[in-house]
C-alpha cells in the first residue's frame, strides 16, 4: 500500500546529490538535518532517519518541496546513489512488494 515516488532527475556534483521528485515532502519550508533526529515528527524527519541508516557516510540531509539535498564524505559512485534514491522513491510505500 502506498505509493512509490518518482524520481524525475538526480544530479551528482562533488560531494552533494541533488534528488527531485514528482511529489512534495515539505511546504514552503525546508528542513536541514547533520544527523538522524531521534523522534522525528515530519516526513522530511522521517525520509532523514531512512537515508542516515542506509549511508553510514551521509553527514547532511536538506528537504524542501520535492527536492533532497545530500552530502556524502567521499563523493557519490553508483550504488550509493542508487541505495539513496531507492530510499526516497520507497519513502511512501507502507507495505512491501509481493
Amino acid at each position: 500500500m502506498g505509493q512509490t515516488v518518482e524520481i524525475t532527475d538526480r544530479t551528482s556534483l562533488g560531494d552533494v546529490l541533488l534528488v527531485s521528485a514528482d511529489r512534495s515532502f515539505t511546504g514552503q519550508d525546508g528542513e536541514v538535518f547533520s544527523s538522524a533526529p531521534i523522534e522525528p515528527t515530519t516526513f522530511p524527519g522521517q525520509l532523514a532517519v531512512r537515508l542516515f541508516e542506509t549511508d553510514e557516510a551521509l553527514d547532511h540531509v536538506y528537504v524542501m518541496s520535492n527536492t533532497v539535498s545530500l552530502r556524502r564524505r567521499g563523493g557519490w559512485d553508483d550504488a550509493s546513489t542508487d541505495r539513496a534514491t531507492d530510499t526516497i522513491s520507497r519513502f511512501f510505500r507502507f507495505y512491501p512488494e509481493n
